[in-house]
């Protein structure tokens, strides 16, 4: 099943084993699976990491169906480890699925666990599955995040083959940044392998688990910033030559040959990116630089996400060209529609028959003036009752700013180019984590252009790639018509997208998919035309790319928007 390959947290896993969620039971049909006690076995040292060495502990015996603060009913195992067990289950207040980490209150890495679930919870960066709850209750600690059944495990992703240079791109980018973010706030993550990222439909990775898998499993670091640097240079390595950068077998790969020690990834398989070979071997690498270009090493995933930024850019392969089918001669032959079809040993063609002639008697030429007759009285009587019509509506002039139809009802006009007021506003970022400095959205309409409302920085015009985009929902306090939507930045050119909620609409939209992209332009000052006239209550201007300030981050400032009919 979906779900369990992709979202349970596997916290068991380790360099050199495969993930011992696969190894806890075998999922059904039905996603069921059969959990086992499973003993650790000693990861490859890697002179950073440090296991606890306690005592096994029993695990707490729990069952399928036991809830939690009455409202989180356990469904499945799919770890059983070291006295704590991790479950995937219902959190039936908000009627969604989550993932649950359970150990003894008296277990000795009880209270590290919590602190690093807390810890984790205050981050509160969409790049990692979020801690929901962390919870010490009748002789249980457990904590409860994030259940993402619609994302995929790059050990799967990794088990199809190789990665195309753009996706490896994305994925040593993302998470080089988002453990950069990590860290900044004094967090690490201590166990980053290919069961602890996942890739959502969006392209988007996911890393789960920071700071509770190593508190789980009682892991410390020397250099914490060094071993999750060193731990993406190894997804990358896989990403590149589906290898694990190592001598033992892990995660599905194949490890090195034995002897042979570290070599780069365009001399294990051919066709790999030269630079992001070397960026793999920049992050691996623990004494010295590259033998390609004497590049330093990286030793913080900070100093990665700056090399990943200094590469030029790769773009994603372009989509394969399929020719259309060739051209087919329908039967259809010109010259015979309406002929009959030639029989087989036919002599002959058929004739085709040749029209009758036109009148030419003494009756026809009667009939052809007595037709012209009638249309000329039709034409004259007609041409009386529109003079007529024109006569009366002069005696009985309509008020100015309505129109009348054929049939002699009023309708209320709309005049065009007329300011519409808007009667409120507020920040619109459903991609991410829900907010953009909603404090000076006002800003944004006031009429001084010398305000503004800026966005959050990023580390590029395309939003660091995280979302598509943020922006700003208009209020127009009922349905009116939108002709124009003029909107003035600060900070260079900006690409901006209009969209409207349906006209119908009972409500406003919480998702970019409720709003209809109707125009889009880019510049310092745009105007937003719809193609077709359009009527809403409202108006998104939804920024998708932004300029570079002098800081070097790249912000959006929007100054004034304007509406008129």
């Amino acid at each position: 099943m979906a779900e369990r390959s992709t979202a349970a947290v596997d916290v068991a896993d380790n360099s050199g084993d495969d993930p011992l969620t696969a190894q806890a039971g075998k999922a059904t049909t039905d996603g069921a699976a059969e959990s086992q006690d499973t003993a650790e076995k000693t990861a490859p040292d890697t002179g950073s990491e440090r296991q606890g060495t306690e005592p096994a502990i029993a695990t707490p015996e729990l069952h399928s169906g036991h809830k939690l603060a009455r409202r989180y009913r356990l469904e499945e195992c799919v770890t059983r480890l070291d006295g704590f067990s991790s479950w995937r289950a219902v959190d039936e207040k908000l009627r969604r699925a989550v993932g649950v980490h359970l150990l003894p209150a008296d277990h000795p890495r009880a209270r590290s666990v919590l602190a690093a679930a807390r810890s984790s919870a205050l981050l509160g960066d969409p790049r990692f599955v979020q801690v929901l709850d962390a919870v010490e209750e009748n002789d249980l600690v457990y904590v409860v995040h994030e259940w993402l059944p619609d994302a995929t495990e790059l050990t799967a992703l990794l088990a199809m083959g190789p990665m195309e240079p753009h996706d490896a791109y994305q994925l040593v980018d993302q998470l080089s940044q988002a453990m950069a973010a990590a860290h900044r706030e004094g967090l690490a993550h201590l166990r980053l392998t290919p069961g602890a990222v996942l890739r959502t439909s969006t392209g988007q990775y996911r890393i789960r688990g920071l700071a509770v898998n190593a508190a789980l499993r009682g892991i410390t670091a020397d250099g914490p910033q060094r071993a999750d640097t060193e731990a993406i240079g190894a997804l990358l390595y896989a990403a590149l030559t589906q290898r694990w950068p190592y001598e033992s077998d892990a995660y599905g790969l194949s490890g090195l040959p034995k002897g042979v020690g570290l070599i780069a990834p365009d001399q294990v398989r051919a066709g790999v990116h030269r630079g992001l070979s070397e960026l793999a071997m920049r992050a691996l690498v623990n004494d010295g630089a590259t033998a390609s270009r004497q590049e330093p090493p990286c030793t913080t995933p900070d100093e990665l996400a700056k090399a990943v930024a200094a590469m030029p850019r790769i773009r994603p392969p372009e989509p394969a060209f399929t020719s259309p089918p060739e051209y087919q001669r329908t039967t259809y032959q010109q010259g015979t529609y309406g002929r009959p079809a030639a029989r087989p040993n036919a002599t002959a063609p058929q004739p085709v028959p040749s029209p009758p002639a036109p009148l030419q008697s003494r009756t026809g030429k009667v009939l052809k003036w007595t037709v012209a007759a009638l249309l000329i009285a039709a034409l004259g009587l007609g041409s009386w009752q529109v003079a007529d019509k024109l006569i009366d509506r002069d005696k009985d002039p309509v008020d100015p700013g309505t129109s009348q139809t054929n049939n002699g009802e009023k309708n209320n006009g709309v005049q065009t180019g007329k300011p519409v007021a808007i009667t409120g506003a507020h920040d619109f970022d459903p991609l991410g984590d829900g907010s953009e400095k909603p404090a000076g959205i006002k800003n944004s309409y006031d009429g001084d252009p010398a305000t503004y409302w800026n966005t959050d920085g990023y580390l590029s015009a395309d939003f660091g790639r995280l979302k598509a985009g943020v922006g700003i929902v208009l209020d127009l306090g009922k349905v009116q018509q939108v002709g124009t939507v003029d909107v003035s930045f600060l900070g260079g050119e900006t690409s901006v997208e209009l969209r409207t909620a349906p006209e119908n609409a009972s409500s406003e939209p919480t998702t970019l998919d409720g709003f209809t992209k109707v125009s889009d332009g880019s510049g310092s000052n745009v105007s937003l035309k719809p193609g077709k006239p359009m009527r809403a209550r409202y108006v998104l201007v939804w920024l998708t790319e932004l300029p570079q300030t002098d800081e070097g981050n790249f912000r959006g400032k929007v100054s004034e928007i304007k509406i008129t009919s």
